[in-house]
């Protein structure tokens, strides 16, 4: 995995050349956000950042990703159907993060009403590092599963056409051809229409619940276009606007501002300062309507932290996936390290192995969004401060994964040309769709590489650290 384009990084005339090119060649194919000075108007824009060149993939490795992604897909569907491991395994982080319990309070509610919606969507994409070993091996470990508002699908399908032309321009057409083919926007889409067909009302909508600060539109633009090609109505609204405007009928058809939504696709709801009273009111609603939820409370919370940690142990996968042995086994496969932090002996020893060498691990809260990890020293000063206290059990403790750097180049709006060693993380989009009991729709349907340069602990595109990629197999 040594460095693919020394020839272009060590020539600064051929740089200086190219970087135009590159540049206009993201605008052109619509590899844009809405600037940080104006993010919710769309009068000014800019590229958003990018690799020069795409970055070396083993092709094992992520041949692996994606063939474990419909396994995923199956768990999670699963796991947001099995009320008693939810609330067994997020009992304790309940007790300490506000926000889990004020989802799982949602929840119960709706369980206790039962649940009025019969089709179900998960759009989820699983995350993964590369991690390198001592014998020179390379295996796939599994950093997180996003089960809502896994972003950019649009932007990412947009990309392999920048890097071809990159190349074309470089004289490596025999490379350009190697660039894979990739279209998460579709495959989502695809089974956001489903759920659509399947909710069985040809005037309801689509709503895409979205932030009040709404820099990444452009990502959500390729999926709603999609949408609208398939001549479905898409809304968008924020949770204030569903409270104001929202109300369920006699048979528990959720409306907004007069239009019946078949499907509520959440852009936004993944992190405690998304929700007002008013927010949470509005989330109430929606959970106890008939409406496709993606996601439903319950597969929100399978995407916490700590029922991560809880499906590693020994035979919980078996237990969940009985009828499933060989997808146990390939997503048991993908697993690092992870310790619970919970008050016993097992969190205790947690707790002293990650106080002896903090820098062999990761600290993670109950978060999704990136830039919330804890590394190195900081691992050593949270600890110390909560390893008596029940506030440990907000966090699980994960190996830290160890990719091998590759030298790549990263485009920043405002002229910044970086080249440095980076380390990259694949994501694999999945989409299912649920009616009844019977899946009707289980698909990898794309992927995204994001690259990041080293110094860099934490952090993803949105917020300004790393940039958009594509794997080249090698």
């Amino acid at each position: 995995m040594s460095a693919l384009w020394e020839d272009v990084f060590s020539n600064t005339q051929l740089l200086e050349e190219v970087v135009p090119i590159a540049v206009d060649a993201a605008l052109l194919h619509g590899i844009i956000m809405r600037t940080k000075e104006s993010p919710n108007s769309s009068d000014v824009v800019n590229f958003a950042p990018f690799t020069l060149l795409p970055s070396p993939v083993p092709r094992t490795l992520f041949e692996q990703a994606k063939s474990v992604q419909e396994d995923f897909n199956l768990l999670v569907d699963r796991l947001s159907q099995n009320p008693t491991f939810l609330e067994q395994t997020l009992a304790s982080a309940m007790k300490v993060d506000d926000f889990v319990a004020q989802l799982f309070k949602v929840y119960r509610r709706v369980l206790e009403e039962g649940l009025a919606q019969s089709v179900f969507l998960g759009i989820n994409r699983s995350d993964y590092m590369f991690d390198y070993k001592a014998d020179g091996t390379m295996a796939l470990k599994q950093i997180e599963i996003n089960t809502i508002a896994a972003s950019f699908g649009g932007l990412s399908s947009r990309t392999p056409a920048v890097h071809q032309h990159i190349l074309r321009t470089l004289g490596k057409s025999e490379e350009a051809c190697k660039i894979l083919t990739n279209n998460p926007s579709l495959g989502i889409s695809h089974g956001i229409a489903k759920a659509w067909e399947l909710y069985g009302s040809q005037n309801a909508v689509v709503m895409f619940l979205v932030e009040n600060v709404q820099r990444n539109i452009f990502d959500h633009r390729y999926i709603e276009n999609e949408l609208w090609n398939r001549n479905i109505k898409v809304i968008r609204r924020r949770l204030t606007d569903v409270y104001e405007r929202g109300s369920l009928d006699e048979k528990k058809r959720l409306y907004v501002d007069g239009y019946e939504v078949a499907v509520a696709y959440f852009r936004t709801g993944y992190m405690p300062q998304d929700y007002s009273e008013q927010g949470w009111e509005a989330r109430l609603m929606m959970e106890r309507s008939v409406a496709v939820k993606c996601p439903d409370i319950a597969t929100q919370l399978v995407g916490t932290k700590k029922v991560q940690q809880e499906l590693s142990r020994p035979h919980i996968l078996e237990k969940i996936l009985p009828d499933f042995p060989e997808a146990v086994s390939q997503i048991r496969d993908t697993f690092a390290g992870l310790y619970s932090l919970d008050i016993g002996e097992e969190g205790d020893q947690t707790v002293k192995i990650a106080l002896a060498n903090p820098e062999q691990y990761v600290l993670k809260p109950q978060r999704e969004g990136g830039g919330n990890n804890i590394y190195g020293d900081e691992i050593r000063e949270v600890l110390q401060s909560v390893k008596n206290s029940s506030e440990r059990t907000s966090y699980i403790l994960m190996d830290k994964i160890k990719p091998q750097p590759v030298r790549s180049c990263l485009l920043k709006a405002n002229g910044q040309l970086q080249i440095s060693e980076c380390i990259s993380e694949l994501g694999m989009f999945g989409v299912y769709v649920r009616h009844g009991e019977k899946m009707v729709l289980n698909e990898q349907v794309g992927h995204l590489l994001r690259t990041k340069a080293t110094e860099h602990a934490d952090g993803g595109v949105a917020a300004g650290v790393a940039v958009l990629d594509n794997p080249y197999l090698v």
